[in-house]
């Protein structure tokens, strides 16, 4: 008996270990900004993302026709149902693989010798288009649709490093 009740917690306790080591990932401002991602996904509001919340997220972003499949194989990413540590973990597993802003800044710096700290979108372009794992030309516009030009054209890739791997705007803050 005293065996059988010493088990569940210690399945509590790295259950917990484990919560608490996802919640440490982050800054408790990143967290709150998470949770409000995660409530506003949470459509029916049962603590769970589920087809349907992802179904009526994508309806609110005027995406009306996304498919089964597609659907399916997003929440076959998540290891469970999808609660907001799960939720939070995943995040922290696809920025886990990120380079520090600094390495990324140094990829940049290469195109930039003077240090200026932007590039011209056209240069920026054409390297990303032609270079290694090449960007189409859809995804080079997503980009500075997101990451817009100066009015000399030029890119902020400071800028653009620390949203990488902050995932605000410097200036927003």
């Amino acid at each position: 008996m005293n065996g059988i009740g010493r088990a569940p917690k210690k399945a509590k306790k790295k259950a917990a270990e484990a919560s608490s080591n996802v919640f440490s990932m982050f800054e408790q401002a990143q967290i709150q900004e998470f949770k409000e991602a995660f409530t506003i996904m949470d459509q029916n509001r049962d603590g769970f993302i589920d087809k349907g919340d992802l179904r009526d997220t994508f309806c609110a972003l005027g995406r009306l026709n996304v498919g089964n499949e597609e659907l399916d194989e997003m929440l076959k990413m998540a290891p469970g149902p999808i609660n907001f540590t799960i939720f939070l973990s995943m995040f922290g597993e696809k920025l886990k693989g990120t380079d520090p802003e600094e390495t990324i800044i140094n990829a940049f710096k290469i195109f930039d010798p003077e240090g200026q700290g932007v590039l011209k979108g056209e240069d920026i372009k054409y390297y990303i288009m032609s270079q290694a794992d090449k960007f189409t030309e859809a995804e080079v516009e997503d980009m500075f649709t997101n990451f817009p030009l100066d009015v000399a054209g030029n890119l902020d890739y400071k800028n653009l490093c620390y949203v990488i791997t902050h995932g605000e705007d410097k200036e927003a803050e």
